[in-house]
């Protein structure tokens, strides 16, 4: 799949910080997009200048006390930018979003103006407070799950799923799938090439208890036509094994013709592509989280014939199975 450009360049990183905030997922967010900005102004003729400006910012541009009492100084208060990265917080959230409704207000807006909206764990919640996620798909961490479903029942809790998004929003369930969104975002604004970079520089030894991926779909999913949506719920959950189109259809009381044609008005794709690009982005989080061979990754996504999928990736991609994953695991930038 080839990202979809952003709706601008990425000029200003905004990180929410407030009281409570645990500074671990503070200023990974941070260190994460710190590198990126490295390495992007590198690739600009910036030398070791960064290339966009990456600012912790709180309700009233004061300091904040975290969650293990550590005091963080700000770079200022709430502003515009291109991208909100919104990490997790411990504390009752209702008195917080009381005490700064001012938050609430500066999401709208950011959204409204084009600006993503990234979410970690209970970072999640204000987004759902802002109803930037009425009637969209979310996650947050699993503690949480009670308590988020009964303060926001207009959104589609997906307790099954570490990653969502949808219209502009992203969600990350806990810290290794943050790490994942992350990496996802700095490719979506700077390139697959450098978004590699950072990540063999610091995911090259996680561990994950699932396999990331699949990102980018969300907005696909926000039409009106509920039949062609759970279709597509369907092929997540059984992409890799053997079908035809026509007995798809036939089970949800559509001829072939009129399914091709209300999936690609409903989703912009034609079904046939929509699924390779599940399956390639699959094969994608194989490929950067495991060491299986390329042939079992090939049978693992729904394809016998490791020359075709190979030959399906590079299309996809512009990079064979092998060399992305030697990209990913080369020791030097």
């Amino acid at each position: 799949m080839t990202l979809a450009a952003p709706h601008r360049p990425l000029h200003t990183v905004n990180i929410l910080a407030t009281d409570g905030v645990f500074a671990s997922t503070l200023m990974q967010a941070k260190d994460y997009f710190h590198m990126a900005s490295l390495r992007h102004g590198k690739q600009q003729g910036l030398g070791l200048s960064p290339s966009f400006n990456i600012r912790l910012v709180s309700p009233d541009g004061h300091p904040v006390r975290s969650f293990s009492g550590v005091k963080i100084p700000v770079d200022g208060a709430l502003a515009p930018c291109d991208l909100i990265l919104l990490p997790a917080f411990w504390g009752d959230f209702a008195s917080l979003s009381q005490r700064h409704p001012q938050i609430i207000d500066w999401l709208r807006l950011c959204h409204a103006q084009g600006s993503a909206l990234c979410g970690e764990a209970t970072g999640v919640f204000w987004m759902a407070e802002a109803g930037l996620l009425d009637g969209k798909e979310a996650t947050t961490y699993w503690r949480f799950f009670q308590a988020f479903a009964e303060r926001f029942p207009k959104v589609n809790l997906r307790q099954d799923k570490h990653l969502t998004d949808a219209d502009n929003l992203y969600c990350a369930s806990g810290v290794t799938s943050a790490c994942d969104l992350y990496i996802y975002l700095i490719e979506r604004f700077c390139g697959s090439q450098l978004a590699q970079g950072v990540a063999r520089d610091i995911l090259y030894e996680v561990q994950r208890s699932y396999t990331p991926g699949r990102m980018g779909f969300g907005g696909q999913k926000l039409h009106q036509d509920l039949s062609i949506l759970h279709i597509q719920q369907w092929l997540e959950e059984h992409y890799a094994e053997r079908f035809r189109f026509e007995d798809l259809a036939r089970e949800h009381g559509m001829s072939i013709r009129n399914f091709m044609r209300r999936f690609q008005a409903a989703t912009g794709d034609k079904p046939l592509h929509y699924l390779q690009r599940l399956r390639i982005e699959t094969a994608k989080g194989l490929l950067s989280a495991t060491r299986k061979s390329i042939k079992t990754i090939s049978y693992d996504v729904g394809y016998d014939d490791a020359s075709f999928f190979a030959r399906l990736f590079r299309q996809h991609t512009g990079l064979s199975p092998n060399l992305y994953r030697r990209q990913l695991q080369q020791k030097d930038s």
